[in-house]
């Protein structure tokens, strides 16, 4: 008895939002009745134990150990979260429904969901929400869906001034393939403007992305480009060899607007605003910024995640409780997944909750690892790097073929490059409205930095990866890594802890 009081002891159990979440991933990624079944079953049977055990807690005169208690409630969250996935994944958008036959369609009528991007050669692409199809014989129909649509390169520009939210009619083929259908418009034109929020969340945008350009005649910054990658997620102008650097460098994550991105914007606002307003009311005023900088940004999936730790992170300050790290990334999986379902399915949003996930646990534990072997300012961007790769392996292979190895080395090197290129952009986006000459100055410096990034992603992007489809056994070799830490992990810390007793 005293044994299993020892074993339960040394039981470190998750708090709730971790099993729920990982209840909602089970459910969600991985539907069927039969789960549908098994985890109702599941939260019966939980209900019970946890009824049973508080039961027993009264009849004992020392009561149940807290984390048998513990248990039977992780137990419930994981139960709740399981039928939460399947709801949500239940209630995910259906097929597109154009009521005409798709060789039929002739053009299509809908609001754009997204800032429309523009692709190599001058075209671009976006997603329309159809209201409406059109076929030949000047046939009409109601239609639902989301369709991403390809548009010729004399409309973007218009397609850019009006907008996310405006409502489109465009001309073209209606064609269906392997990833679904697409229609590629030969002809655009705008029935009516976005409302009037979206519209001068538009008009901002553009005049942000306008100091990156020419100034008094100038030519364009070579660097503008990439600040407005790194600070606004637009890519449209983004050099196309530094873009497939990044990518070949294993790195092209640092071009996603995600934790690191809003963590730079953070840390500025709170080493401004603390000691005016002090902790409290600088991360209210941090919490109505980062807001504001996710609308008008875009709400892509990894920000979005970031935005709602962060927010997370402020109502813990503000009501004085303790916010584990990991613990925030369930809450805000769960919420995000509740509140934008259909980003669920997405690559960004998978990637950016596995590669947090992977530094949270795995890389905390590789970097006690490092911890008195490598200097701190190595072992933990190190670690960092090691448990996002390993937690997101299996999925990079699942998706794109190809593992690049080379960008946990090249990542230590560029985030602190893109960190202090993200700093001063800043600045010389706050220069353009100052009376004092700085953009001179900063623009040779982001220069001379620009062109260490722009050789460094080359570098690395030379290095070939890992080629492989076969997910089986990276996800094996994942497991057994992550067993293999783990199992080093405790031999060390009883190895220092053997050590410290007989100091």
């Amino acid at each position: 008895m005293n044994n299993l009081k020892v074993l339960i002891q040394k039981i470190d159990l998750p708090d709730p939002p971790v099993v729920a979440a990982l209840g909602m991933a089970l459910s969600f990624y991985g539907y069927n009745n039969i789960i549908l079944w098994a985890a109702l079953v599941f939260l019966i049977v939980s209900i019970g134990l946890l009824r049973t055990l508080k039961f027993l807690s009264g009849l004992s005169t020392s009561g149940i150990h807290p984390k048998i208690i513990k248990f039977g409630l992780l137990a419930i969250a994981a139960a709740a979260g399981f039928c939460l996935g399947i709801v949500i994944r239940q209630n995910l958008s259906g097929p597109i429904e154009t009521g005409l036959p798709p060789e039929r369609i002739v053009a299509v009528s809908g609001i754009l969901l997204e800032d429309p991007r523009s692709l190599q050669g001058g075209s671009g692409m976006g997603v329309l929400e159809l209201t409406e199809v059109s076929g030949s014989g000047g046939v009409r129909a109601s239609a639902s869906g989301q369709l991403t649509v390809f548009f010729p390169a004399d409309s973007i520009p218009d397609l850019k001034e009006f907008g996310r939210g405006s409502h489109i009619y465009a001309d073209g083929i209606y064609r269906t393939g392997d990833r679904g259908p697409v229609f590629n418009a030969s002809s655009v034109h705008i029935m009516k403007p976005a409302p009037t929020l979206e519209s001068f969340r538009t008009g901002l945008r553009q005049s942000l992305l306008n100091q990156f350009q020419s100034r008094q005649g100038q030519s364009p910054p070579v660097w503008g480009p990439l600040a407005s990658a790194l600070l606004l997620g637009v890519r449209d102008d983004l050099d196309v060899a530094l873009s497939v650097g990044f990518r070949n460098s294993g790195v092209s994550h640092i071009l996603a607007l995600s934790g690191m991105h809003l963590a730079i914007i953070s840390a500025l606002l709170a080493f401004l605003l603390k000691r005016p307003l002090g902790l409290k009311g600088a991360s209210l005023a941090g919490a109505v910024f980062i807001v504001i900088y996710i609308f008008v940004a875009g709400s892509q999936p990894s920000l979005v995640r970031a935005g709602i730790m962060y927010l997370l992170g402020a109502f813990a300050i503000w009501a004085s409780l303790k916010g584990k790290t990991l613990s925030l990334l369930c809450l805000a999986f769960i919420l995000q997944l509740l509140f934008q379902r259909e980003s669920g399915l997405s690559v960004s949003f998978i990637l950016s909750y596995l590669a947090l996930f992977g530094i949270l646990t795995l890389g905390e534990n590789i970097h006690a690892l490092f911890r008195g072997r490598l200097p701190e300012i190595v072992s933990g961007g190190l670690s960092a790097s090691l448990g996002a790769f390993i937690v997101t392996a299996p999925v990079v292979v699942m998706y794109f073929g190809t593992l690049r190895p080379v960008g946990i080395v090249a990542g230590l090197i560029l985030a602190p490059l893109c960190t202090v290129f993200m700093i001063l952009s800043l600045a010389a986006l706050l220069a353009g409205f100052l009376p004092v000459p700085l953009w001179d100055f900063l623009d040779i410096a982001l220069t001379a930095i620009y062109r260490v990034i722009e050789f460094t992603v080359n570098l690395a992007g030379a290095v070939p990866g890992i080629e492989t489809s076969n997910v089986a056994p990276v996800l094996i070799i994942t497991i057994i890594l992550w067993i293999m830490i783990l199992y080093i992990k405790t031999w060390d810390d009883e190895r220092r802890n053997r050590v410290a007793s007989f100091d």
